[in-house]
C-alpha cells in the first residue's frame, strides 16, 4: 500500500468542487421543479444529499478511485452547498421562496383549484386519495388543502358543518 496514493488526490481539487457544485445544483434544481411531490416526507434537499453523498463517498472507497481526499472533498463540497442554500433561505425570505417552494393551494372551501392541480400533475382520483388518508369523505368538509414544499398534503376542515340546499 502506498499511502502517497491514499491521501495525494488524482484529480484537481478545483476540478473536484466544480464537478460537485454542478451536480449538486442541478440535482437541486430538477428535484425542486420536477419532483416535488414525489419526495413525501423527506425534502428534496436532504434526498438529494443522500444520494450525492452516498455516491460521492463509494468513489472514494472504490478501487478506482485511489485517492480518499478525491471523495472527502467531493462530500464536503456536497454538504457546504447543502449549509449554503439553507443559510441564505434563514437570511433572505426572497431567496427562500426561490429555494423552498412555498404550499400550493388544491382546494379552497370544498372546490377543487384545478389549475393548480394541473400545475403539479394532481388527478382527482390522487386528491380524494389524500383527502380519504386525512379522513375526509367529502370535498364540502374541506376549508382547504394543500401541497406542502416537501410534497406532503396538509388538508384543513370546515369548522361548521357543510349546509344541504334542497333544491
Amino acid at each position: 500500500m502506498t499511502w502517497g496514493k491514499l491521501f495525494i488526490p488524482d484529480t484537481p481539487l478545483p476540478e473536484i468542487i466544480l464537478r460537485g457544485s454542478v451536480m449538486y445544483l442541478t440535482l437541486f434544481l430538477l428535484l425542486r421543479v420536477l419532483l416535488k411531490r414525489e419526495s413525501g416526507a423527506t425534502s428534496a434537499t436532504d434526498l438529494l444529499v443522500i444520494v450525492l453523498i452516498a455516491d460521492a463517498a463509494q468513489n472514494g472507497l472504490a478501487d478506482d478511485y485511489t485517492s480518499i481526499t478525491d471523495g472527502v472533498v467531493l462530500v464536503a463540497v456536497i454538504i457546504g452547498w447543502s449549509y449554503v442554500l439553507d443559510a441564505i433561505s434563514y437570511r433572505w425570505p426572497a431567496a427562500a421562496r426561490l429555494i423552498r417552494p412555498g404550499s400550493l393551494l388544491l382546494v379552497r372551501d370544498g372546490r377543487m383549484l384545478r389549475r393548480n392541480m394541473r400545475r403539479e400533475l394532481i388527478t382527482e382520483d390522487e386528491l380524494q386519495t389524500q383527502l380519504r388518508q386525512h379522513g375526509v369523505q367529502d370535498l364540502a368538509q374541506v376549508r382547504e388543502v394543500r401541497m406542502e414544499s416537501d410534497g406532503r398534503f396538509s388538508v384543513i376542515p370546515r369548522d361548521d358543518p357543510p349546509v344541504t340546499r334542497r333544491g
